[in-house]
C-alpha cells in the first residue's frame, strides 16, 4: 500500500535514547506534511525502548514502532521499509538531523522533475558539540546527475542526505544484513536502474560525529567488519560491471586500487579467502596493462610463497610506514 504525497522516515536505533529524541525532533519539525515516522528498535538494552514508547504516546498518529533482534542497521532499515506507506522514503540514522525544510524542498524537486528518482543536497558534518562547518561534507555540495560512476569512488553522501522515491526503493529490493558498507552497497544497487538525481542547493541535513558507539569504527582492523566490507565491495563491483562501467574509467581504476588495499587489510586480519578473492577482483577490475603489471605479479608470487595472511600483515605495516 502506498499513500501519495506521504514521506516515510525510517529510523533504526540501538542504545541511543538521547540522540534518538533529537533525530526524531528534526523529523517532527519538517515544514512538509503528510509524514510518518517508523522507529525500529534494533534490540536495545538500555532506556531506548522506553523513550520510543514515550514518543509513540506523544504522537500516536505519526509514529509506528517495530522491534527486532539486533541485526545491524541494514536489517533494521529493511523492517522499516516493509512497513512504510510513503510515496517517498527517508532513511535517518539515530544520531543525525534533518533540516526543517528538507522534505518540502526535495518533494517539490521530485515533483518538478519526474525523471529523477532521488533528491539530495548539501549535508554538513560536525562534532556533536562543535560549531557549524563551513562547507558541505564530501560531494554533497556538487551537482551530480547520476549515481554511477561517481559512487564508485566513495559513498559521497550520508544516509540522511537523499530522499528516495518509493518506486525506486521497491525496484532496489531488500537491504542486506551486512554491518559495514551496507549503505554503499544499497545505493550502488539502486544505481543499476539508471536513476537520475535532483539537486537542492540549500542544506538538507547534518551528520554528526560523537564519542559513542558507531558501526563504522575499526573498519580496517575488525575481522567481522572487514568480511562484510569484502562482500559489499564484491557486490558493488558486480553492479558496476552490469552498468557497463569500463575498467579504463578513472572511477573504476580508483575502486580497483581500493579493492587491492582491502585485500591487504583482510590478509592482515587473518581472512585468507577474502584477501585472495579481493586481490583477483582488483586485478580483473584494473585496465589490461595494469592487471598484468609488476605490482600485481610480485604480490601474487609473494602470497603463494608466504601466504595471503602473512603477506597482508607485512603489506599493511609497509602501508603504515609509507603514510
Amino acid at each position: 500500500m502506498q499513500i501519495d504525497g506521504l514521506v516515510s522516515t525510517i529510523i533504526p536505533v540501538w542504545n541511543r535514547p538521547t540522540l534518538l529524541r533529537e533525530a526524531f525532533t528534526s523529523v517532527l519539525a519538517q515544514t512538509y506534511r503528510p509524514i510518518e515516522i517508523i522507529i525500529v528498535d534494533d534490540g536495545s538494552t538500555d532506556s531506548t525502548p522506553a523513550v520510543i514508547t514515550q514518543l509513540k504516546a506523544m504522537h500516536p498518529n505519526l509514529v509506528r514502532i517495530a522491534t527486532t533482534v539486533n541485526s545491524g542497521p541494514g536489517g533494521a532499515r529493511e523492517v522499516g521499509r516493509k512497513l512504510a506507506y510513503g510515496e517517498f522514503i527517508q532513511y535517518l540514522d539515530s544520531d543525525d538531523l534533518l533540516s526543517p525544510n528538507k522534505f518540502e524542498m526535495q518533494v517539490a524537486g521530485l515533483r518538478e522533475f519526474p525523471d529523477c528518482g532521488i533528491s539530495y543536497g548539501p549535508t554538513f558534518y560536525q562534532e556533536i558539540d562543535g560549531g557549524n562547518p563551513e562547507r558541505p561534507w564530501k560531494r554533497t555540495g556538487e551537482v551530480i546527475k547520476t549515481l554511477f560512476p561517481s559512487m564508485l569512488v566513495e559513498r559521497w553522501w550520508g544516509t540522511s542526505t537523499p530522499l528516495y522515491r518509493r518506486s525506486l526503493t521497491d525496484k532496489g529490493g531488500a537491504w542486506t544484513t551486512l554491518r559495514s558498507e551496507e549503505d554503499w552497497e544499497y545505493d550502488c544497487r539502486l544505481a543499476l536502474h539508471g536513476v537520475r538525481l535532483h539537486y537542492c542547493s540549500a542544506r538538507v541535513s547534518t551528520e554528526r560525529c560523537h564519542t559513542g558507539f558507531r558501526l563504522s569504527n575499526d573498519g580496517s582492523t575488525d575481522a567481522r567488519k572487514l568480511a562484510d566490507r569484502a562482500k559489499a565491495r564484491e557486490l558493488v563491483l558486480n553492479y558496476a560491471k552490469r552498468a557497463g562501467i569500463s575498467c579504463e574509467e578513472f572511477e573504476m581504476q580508483h575502486f580497483a586500487r581500493q579493492l587491492f588495499l582491502l585485500s591487504r587489510q583482510c590478509g592482515a586480519a587473518g581472512l585468507y579467502e577474502e584477501s585472495r578473492r579481493l586481490f583477483y577482483l582488483a586485478r580483473d577490475a584494473s585496465p589490461p596493462l595494469k592487471g598484468v603489471g609488476l605490482d600485481f605479479r610480485l604480490y601474487e608470487i609473494a602470497a603463494r610463497a608466504v601466504g595471503w595472511t602473512v603477506l597482508g600483515k607485512i603489506a599493511c605495516q609497509l602501508d603504515t610506514f609509507r603514510r
